[in-house]
């Protein structure tokens, strides 16, 4: 369950910090980061589960004010499952007035509908190797459009055709901005997709997506916090 305050106007918060945004169709930007702290899923491959917990209170008004000072015109809110937190809600759309290019990168189990629109979405779309698809929140994927991206972390065969199956089921080619495929990395009880495989698979098909590596973990490997 997510750790959340008792008041509205404030957050649970892991970490802020400034670095190099991995993953999406905004990789190699520099980017102001703000990490929430909880998640309901508990995915296998899960490389952020030191947010699950912890974390500090915040007011909306105080990490506006720390992401405006910090002058990045990109902002990425994420977690953890940001959005399970209302106030998240808030916050976007504080970072949305003050100009900033705000990406919300969510677990695709938590409604979407309220997120500010002038906001990005990037939905991870959950295949059965992270054994959370009975989580995926089927009608959100509805909701996203042109300025929006779906992730799908792929490890094996089964879920690249799994993921196959929700781009044409959903009609997602054409109508969002970017469809991710992103191979595991080895961690835990997961052995880890070689990328050249998923690749050979994407062009076999003509996939029309974009293979997705983490950059920050190309850049910084073994660095879990501040990246």
């Amino acid at each position: 369950m997510t750790e959340t305050s008792s008041r509205p106007d404030t957050l649970r918060v892991t970490e802020v910090f400034h670095s190099i945004q991995g993953e999406g169709t905004r990789a190699g930007r520099p980017t102001s980061f703000v990490r929430l702290t909880g998640c309901g899923l508990r995915c296998v491959w899960c490389d952020t589960a030191y947010a699950f917990q912890g974390g500090e209170d915040r007011t909306v008004a105080d990490l506006v004010g720390e992401v405006v000072r910090d002058g990045q015109p990109l902002v990425c809110v994420t977690g953890g499952e940001p959005l399970e937190q209302p106030a998240a809600l808030t916050l976007i759309a504080r970072l949305c007035d003050a100009g900033r290019d705000v990406v919300i990168e969510t677990g695709g189990h938590v409604e979407v509908a309220e997120v500010d629109r002038r906001a990005s979405l990037i939905v991870d779309v959950k295949c059965p190797g992270s054994r959370m698809e009975k989580q995926n929140r089927w009608e959100s994927l509805a909701r996203l459009g042109a300025r929006d991206e779906v992730k799908l972390v792929i490890v094996d065969r089964a879920d690249y055709d799994y993921a196959r199956r929700v781009v044409d089921e959903h009609r997602l080619a054409g109508r969002v901005g970017a469809i991710l495929m992103s191979p595991v990395v080895a961690c835990g009880e997961c052995p880890g997709l070689d990328p050249a495989e998923l690749a050979g698979w994407m062009v076999e098909d003509r996939f029309p997506g974009r293979l997705q590596l983490q950059l920050h973990k190309l850049i910084w490997p073994g660095v879990e916090r501040g990246v």
